[in-house]
């Protein structure tokens, strides 16, 4: 659902975002113009296979090396679940038999974007990757406990699922509950 109002004029259209604004009406009565971003809502992949996780080390032109889940931006007339798949076969050159969404979550309230995580078992590898002009990745197979460590040493670029392991392991229940989501 979107978080900006139909009535918001789209004033700047870019590559990833556009800008909108309206006039809204302030408590005093007098008008101010608001305005929000949109972009397309983007997909993370837990790819599991096994007692593994595989993630994504990887380099874009603009920023150096970082560690994420495999993912991308969802494309015009995709779900997120065939966004999932897509990004987890270009970018790792598998496939999972089974699909799971683990997570949606809009993270800003000034952007209309939401971010789908997935998560995929059995996933094995069907082909070389496919990798946009503008990435460099390669996959990295950590087990649980690493996953941990990289979200404690802030190393994975997943900021909404580093909240989330630090909670988690406040909470021995939630901890084996995401255990076992991954792994049964």
């Amino acid at each position: 659902m979107s978080i900006i109002p139909p009535h918001a004029k789209k004033v700047f259209s870019g590559i990833i975002f556009d800008v909108h604004q309206w006039e809204q009406q302030m408590y005093d009565g007098s008008t101010a113009t608001f305005e929000k971003l949109s972009r397309p809502n983007t997909v993370n992949v837990i790819a599991v296979n096994g007692e593994t996780i595989y993630l994504a080390k990887q380099e874009q032109p603009d920023k150096g090396p970082f560690v994420s889940f495999l993912g991308g931006r969802q494309d015009p007339g995709e779900t997120p679940e065939e966004t999932a798949k897509r990004e987890l076969l270009e970018e790792a050159g598998m496939t999972a038999t089974r699909w799971e969404q683990y997570s949606r979550t809009q993270p800003y309230t000034k952007i209309d974007w939401t971010i789908y995580t997935f998560i995929a078992k059995d996933c094995t590898q069907v082909q070389p990757q496919q990798l946009d002009a503008g990435e460099k990745i390669d996959v990295l197979p950590v087990s649980f406990d690493e996953l941990l460590t990289l979200a404690n040493e802030n190393t994975l670029c997943e900021h909404e699922f580093i909240m989330q392991a630090l909670r988690m392991q406040l909470f021995p229940d939630e901890l084996a509950a995401f255990k076992k989501k991954l792994f049964s």
